[in-house]
This record gives structure tokens, sequence and C-alpha cells, in this order.
């Protein structure tokens, strides 16, 4: 509990404290999830990058004489420690903790991650006195001022030390673990690759976090070590980005995209109506009061926003049968079936996610606008879409510069009711949790050229899926026609093709199938570096990260009960009449 709450603590210390608006900087361009998450690293990296010299200024305005007092409290000399003592200490540990390596996977992953952490923000340069914090430091120290508590917790940690004056410097190390009461759990060296140090050294142990803090600034003050370095080693690392773990956290996953709304651009159909704006401003603070559990709230319709719903639904009802794929076709005649898309009335989320969750599972929260792209992403793991209320604005009902309640109706419902694109859906959001920035960025560029503009083969004709062509015949019909590159969907390509958001896209990309896409993206996500893996339980609408062999053996068990059932019913189905 202690690092998920230090994991999103460190996640509101760094997060974006202004809107996603044209006067805070981003771009004035069609609202697209994949620019919304390159402006989200942008600004990220930014206040990241502040809060962290904020941090390094205040510790080296702190007395250096202090520091030293400090060390040489805690830190043996070379004359208190006798090399027979440094000896005796090495000798004491078990035999598989202490162990000289030339290569060690694990060394290097570890030496790997370090690396990464220390790199420099563009051309940053290190002040005097700098006392090196690292980014793992500082978010150690925010996480122990929390509270006394807090200080006091036990940390799991890695240090990487390197040694100048040889592998007998390393007893000292260990003798100051000792005076602050740590714990080694694992001990590993190997002869240097870098000039004039002799060994680096590898030191996993327990420790609270004050204790913790206070030891490397003391091996900091030694003329032994030529560095010192922390690695944060909980089951999830303070650094990763936060992320729900359970459906009521989406809560907490409502960060607005504000760039176009029809209170701040002159280009936006709304800008000049001041009836719409304030009908967009009341939908909103009804989506913004919603909370996990809460039936969604009825939204008695306008008339002119009925219209505006027929308009659309009957452009698409005439060009679906012969461009949209067989799977989108059998959900909307469903929904015709059951009454649910009728052209004299927009259908109510609440019906929606009703046959949603009797189809697929999938279910619907209101949203007041466009979200950044972690927390939409996010709530796909969860099975949970989340869709705008408000209508377009009636002079514009072939085009929205912004989701709105017709695109996600008729353009996103249908296929989240089959079961092999709402599948496809949810592996998109569980990869993105706990993803980097740029990550995010990547799954947000596959999300926008699969699920939004999205083509597929269906014998062997070209048939749309994305939710974006369907609700917009003008790009479908150009998406269609020879007037555009199609390439076969791959998402290492996909992921860092440019894209256009003011035209129609000059390139789409094309699936063999469903199962095709979900099988290469798979692939393609077990090469992201998140170290983790975390799986959906739809018993208690809770996302599990598994991160030890107890989750995994209860997870095989599971999986052994479902092969036993399968097998059963094989079993009876050969047996003769």
């Amino acid at each position: 509990m202690m690092a998920v709450a230090a994991a999103q603590k460190n996640r509101e210390m760094f997060a974006i404290k202004k809107s996603y608006s044209i006067e805070n900087g981003y771009p004035s361009r069609r609202r697209s999830l994949v620019d919304d998450a390159r402006f989200e690293t942008l600004v990220v990296k930014q206040t990241k990058q502040t809060v962290l010299e904020e941090a390094r200024s205040k510790a080296n305005d702190d007395s250096v004489e202090d520091c030293i007092v400090q060390a040489q409290e805690h830190i043996p000399s070379e004359h208190d420690v006798e090399l027979q003592d440094e000896q005796a200490n090495l000798e004491n540990l078990p035999l598989e903790e202490y162990v000289p390596v030339e290569e060690d996977v694990e060394f290097e992953s570890v030496e790997q991650e370090q690396q990464q952490s220390q790199e420099p923000e563009g051309n940053q340069q290190p002040t005097k006195n700098d006392y090196g914090l690292t980014e793992d430091e500082i978010l150690l120290a925010n996480a122990a001022s929390e509270s006394a508590e807090a200080e006091a917790a036990m940390q799991s940690a890695a240090l990487v030390v390197r040694l100048k004056e040889g592998i007998s410097s390393l007893g000292r190390i260990l003798k100051a673990i000792e005076t602050f009461h740590g714990t080694v759990q694992h001990v590993e060296s190997r002869q240097s690759r870098m000039e004039g140090v002799d060994h680096d050294v590898l030191i996993k142990l327990d420790m609270t976090r004050g204790n913790l803090l206070q030891l490397i600034r003391s091996l900091r003050q030694s003329g032994s070590f030529s560095s010192m370095n922390l690695m944060a080693d909980n089951n999830l690392n303070v650094k990763a980005p936060w992320f729900p773990k359970h459906a009521s956290e989406l809560d907490n996953c409502n960060h607005l995209m504000t760039k176009y709304e029809p209170d701040l651009d002159m280009n936006h159909p709304g800008f000049a109506d001041k009836v719409y704006r304030q009908r967009r401003k009341e939908i909103a603070e009804i989506a913004f009061a919603y909370k996990y559990g809460d039936p969604i709230p009825y939204i008695d319709y306008s008339d002119v926003e009925v219209k505006t719903w027929r308009s659309v639904f009957k452009t698409v009802q005439d060009l679906a049968p012969k461009h949209a794929c067989a799977e989108y076709r059998a959900a909307f005649q469903k929904l015709q079936d059951e009454q649910i898309f009728v052209d004299n009335r927009l259908p109510q989320l609440q019906e929606m996610s009703d046959f949603l969750r009797k189809n697929t599972g999938f279910s619907l929260r209101p949203a007041a606008g466009l979200l950044t792209a972690r927390d939409f992403l996010a709530s796909l793991a969860f099975r949970i879409f989340q869709s705008t209320q408000y209508v377009r604005h009636v002079n514009s009902p072939y085009h929205t510069p912004e989701p709105d309640s017709i695109h996600e109706l008729l353009g996103h419902m249908p296929l989240l009711a089959d079961p092999s694109f709402a599948q496809f859906s949810q592996e998109i959001g569980l990869a993105s949790l706990g993803a980097s920035d740029e990550e995010i960025e990547k799954l947000s560029t596959v999300y926008w050229f699969t699920v939004e503009f999205g083509l597929c083969k269906e014998h062997g004709q070209i048939k749309a899926y994305g939710a974006g062509l369907l609700s917009s015949y003008g790009e479908l019909l150009h998406a269609i026609s020879d007037k555009c590159e199609h390439r076969a969907f791959e998402p290492a390509s996909t992921a860092v093709q440019p894209y256009q958001d003011q035209e129609y896209q000059p390139i789409y990309y094309v699936a063999e199938s469903f199962e095709d896409a979900k099988d290469k993206f798979r692939r393609w996500v077990s090469t992201m570096s998140r170290p983790f893996e975390v799986r959906f339980n739809p018993h208690t609408e809770r996302v599990e990260v598994l991160d030890s062999v107890d989750k995994l053996e209860t997870l095989v068990h599971q999986m052994n009960t479902e092969i036993l059932h399968l097998t059963n019913a094989i079993s009876k189905l050969r047996r003769p009449f």
C-alpha cells in the first residue's frame, strides 16, 4: 500500500496543472488522441524537470559541514575497519548472495535502468556542489516526507556503487548498512569497465526510507567510491505512472482536453450560439458529477438534437450495408431489432450500456469531453468506454471537431458489441496501464489507425471498422477509394506513423481480420518496456499486477480449472448419442 500511495502522490506531483487549451499552448488544430498524448508528454516532462530542479537546489543549499559530520558518524574510516573485519563481513554472507561475475543479466538490467534514470533533460548542466540527487532519490524523499509512518516504512531498494579502491571497500558499505539497521538481501560484483573504477557492486537491501536517505548521503561523502546510485525496487517502481486498479478508480481518470470547446475557439460551429454553449455546460456538469456505481443520468434531448441525430443516422444506415465490416453490420441490425437504434430519438447511454454488458461485458460511463490519452485508454482495460452525451451543433451535422454522442453511438458502440473487437479494445487498454509517456503516444497512434480509422479485408474487399470512418461518410468514401494508400497493419510501423488531423488521412492500415490484428498487437506489446504484466479479473472488476509467484500460482490454478471444464465438455461431445 505504501508503494502504491507513493506512486499516486508522485503522479499528482508531476500532474498537468493547466488545462489542455489553446491559451496554455495546445496546438490549435482538430482534436486527436495522438496529439493529446504528445502534448501530455511535453507538459509532464517540463513539470517534472521543474520539480526535480527545485529538489536538487534545496539539497545543495543544505550545509556541507552537516553532511560531512553525518558521514563521519556513520561510515567507518579506513583506519577504523581493518581488512580482516571486511573479509569477515564478506565470508558471513551466504554464498548465493555474493557472486563476483563478469556478465550478469540482473546487474546489466539494473545498470541500464540506472543510466536511463540519469539521462539529462535537454542541455541541463549539473550545478556546482550538486550532490547528484537522482530522480529515484527525490521521489523517495517525497514519499518519506508524507508522515512519520511513511518515513519509517520499509523500502526495498538496489544500490549500485562503483569502488575506486578495490573490493575491500565493500566491507565499509556493509558496515554502514548495518549501522543504519538495514538488511542485505543480495550482493553482486564485477570488475568495472569504467576508467578509474576498480569494481562495480550491486547491493539489494531492505531499510526504512528515512535511514535509506541518510545512508545514501553518507556514502556520497566517502572518497572510496566513484559514484553511488539508488534504484527503487518495490513491486512497482515509485516512478511508474499511477494507474487505476479497480473500476471505481476511474472516478480519478477524468482529465479533459479543452483545446477546442465552443467557449474557446471561434472556429467551433457553436461558438456564436449561446444556447448551445449553455447546453454543453449543463451536460458536462452532469458527467463531472457522475461516480462509479451511479446509474447513467438521463438526458432529455431537444427536437433540434434529435433532428441532427436523424440526419446522421439515416446516412450511416444507407452506407453501412455496402462499406462497413460484417461485425458492424450484424451489431447495427441487432441494435435496430431491439429498438435502441431508431431515427426518432437518441439512444440513452444507460440502455446502450445494458446492451453492451449483455453482449460483451463492456459498459459505459459519461464523460464531459475528450479525456487525456492515458485516462481514456485506462478505462478500456476495465471494459468501460467513456462516452460523451452532448450532440454536435445542428449547423454541422456531418462533421464534428470533437467526439460527441452521435460519433460514440454510431461509430463505437456497434463494434463494442462484437466479442472479438471488444477483446482487442480491452487489450489496448491493458497495455496502457503503467506504460511510459512515449509508449502511450504509440498506443494512441495504434488506436487512431485501428479503432478510429481502421480498415479490414472481407472477401477480398476493403471494409471499414473505424469509428471515425463509420460516423463520417466523407472520409469513409475517401478511405475506400484509390485516392489514398492502403498498408498492411503492423503495430510497430503503425505506432510511429505520422497522422493527418486537418484533412483526410493519406494512409490507412488494413487488417486481415480482427484476430490477425490482435495476434500482431499482442506480439508488439510484449516488446514494451513495462517490467510487469497485468490481467483483468472480471469477477472483481480489478486489474491484477502479476508480480509475484503467489499470484501466478493462483492464476495457473484458475486456468487449470477452466481447461478441465473444456476437456470434459469435449469428451462429452465426442460420446456417441
